[in-house]
């Protein structure tokens, strides 16, 4: 299989503080990996080492199946990024920012700004200055910029910042595209877990520098469980009720009012009817099935796909 990035042993220290630990991730080609982790988790870090921003500790960075050095200019001018907050400069319009970059990269088919600038939907913006421009027109310019030299590696690290809902929907249909019609590798870090649910073909899940698991989203989807949720006034209570009442043992208390019951072998009929009867006012009954969003905060409370 071939493998666009990887990282063996990758470490960072930041002040005697090591802020990335051991990363080794695995990214295929063609296909749109999704960087999943709270804020100060290390995403950044290594997007800005995949990129030489940053010089790791140590360890290794491969792309495109090379050694990553100081040297690599010829790896990076097959990649596009967008690394925290895309940089224009202000007093130009949109055209002539990415015309600039063009001759920044070497990239002489200036006829594909229009392209991109219709991909991205910013049209009739000639005239208009980028220091005017909203934060959501600067990230569609920061994604047209990334992807107009047509990049093997797109490395985005939360390219919807700041789009509307619509907006991230057409971005999302743009990444799926380039990946699909274009064959193009794409690493995206974002904290909107549903749009990566719906998009990314493998999760990489990193917390406190750690890469904690890296799996298919396919793996994900075909875990998804069903589940019945309950709010009630106790769930001490109702874990009782459930237990002693309906012989149920596969459920699990979230907090004060919420349960989880993953043993649906008793319909929501007769659970509410137990509960009414032993005096446990319940407020809602629901069924649901498990998400990306569940898989991501069980990883980060020690929980794994293959537990």
């Amino acid at each position: 299989m071939d493998y666009v990035v990887r990282t063996i042993g990758l470490t960072k220290v930041f002040q005697g503080k090591e802020v990335v630990t051991d990363v080794n991730m695995n990214i295929k080609q063609g296909e749109i990996y999704g960087f999943l982790g709270p804020n100060g988790a290390g995403k950044t870090t290594i997007m800005k080492m995949l990129t030489n921003l940053v010089k790791p500790t140590s360890g290794e960075i491969e792309i495109f199946g090379e050694k990553l050095t100081k040297q690599s200019y010829h790896l990076l001018g097959r990649m596009g990024s967008i690394i925290e907050y895309p940089v224009f400069y202000d007093r130009l319009q949109a055209r002539e920012n990415l015309e600039l970059h063009c001759e920044y990269m070497g990239y002489y088919n200036k006829k594909k700004i229009d392209d991109v600038l219709e991909l991205v939907k910013l049209t009739n913006i000639d005239k208009k200055p980028v220091k005017d421009f909203s934060l959501g027109m600067k990230q569609r310019l920061g994604i047209a910029r990334a992807i107009l030299t047509k990049p093997e590696l797109l490395i985005l690290d939360e390219p919807i910042n700041g789009l509307d809902p619509v907006g991230i929907r057409e971005m999302r249909d743009v990444f799926k595209m380039l990946s699909s019609e274009y064959g193009m590798t794409l690493l995206v870090s974002s904290h909107i877990l549903g749009e990566m649910e719906q998009m990314v073909d493998t999760i990489g899940v990193i917390n406190h520098g750690r890469l904690l698991e890296e799996v298919s989203m396919q793996m994900v989807r075909d875990r998804n469980t069903e589940y019945v949720e309950l709010v009630v006034n106790d769930s001490k209570k109702a874990a009782f009720i459930l237990s002693n009442e309906l012989d149920l043992a596969n459920f699990k208390v979230i907090d004060e009012h919420l349960l989880r019951i993953y043993n649906l072998q008793k319909s929501q009929n007769e659970i509410t009817k137990a509960l009414i009867i032993n005096g446990c006012m319940i407020e809602s009954i629901t069924k649901k099935n498990s998400s990306l969003e569940d898989y991501f905060i069980s990883l980060l409370n020690g929980g794994s796909l293959h537990a």
